[in-house]
């Protein structure tokens, strides 16, 4: 476990564990301390609940939660936590991740969620970053960097193929 974890990444089932990785891998990359957790809306609902209304008092600043299926876990999260909250909705075998995108995108008023692509979980990650840069220059140096190596690599690309 990290000492100070500045974001929380959960997961609805150590299945999801290959897709929240890239959340963990990105966050590693900027240099954010942040741990990783199964919890499931439907089998530890009140583990799921205590975690989501003590995070920010560990000093959790953004929790990132990724489900699949009927995956409920990120609104259980957001509904008893101040904190940010973003949705990784994973990929299904019957639907293909739709039920899990749906799931997430539409949350009752009152209750907020902000939601990736189906498997974005590296996504999540950055954006998770891009709200601790708002109060850490550090980090958001960071994503500044990261956002000009995506650039010149797309450059390169073009170079590399003829089509300057």
């Amino acid at each position: 476990m990290t000492k100070n974890p500045q974001v929380g990444i959960l997961m609805g089932s150590d299945s999801d564990l290959e897709i929240m990785k890239e959340a963990s891998d990105i966050l590693k990359q900027f240099g954010i301390e942040h741990e990783m957790k199964v919890l499931s809306a439907h089998r530890t609902p009140k583990l799921a609940a205590e975690y989501a209304e003590f995070a920010h008092t560990k000093g959790i600043k953004v929790i990132i939660a990724g489900a699949g299926g009927a995956a409920h876990l990120a609104g259980v999260i957001a509904a008893f936590s101040p904190l940010p909250i973003i949705a990784v909705p994973i990929k299904s075998k019957s639907l293909e991740g739709l039920d899990s995108l749906l799931s997430m995108v539409q949350m009752p008023s009152g209750v907020p969620v902000a939601t990736v692509a189906i498997n974005g979980a590296k996504n999540a990650g950055i954006l998770a970053a891009q709200i601790l840069g708002v109060n850490d220059s550090t980090i958001q140096k960071k994503v500044l960097d990261y956002k000009a190596k995506l650039e010149r690599e797309v450059i390169a690309k073009n170079e590399k193929l003829g089509l300057n």
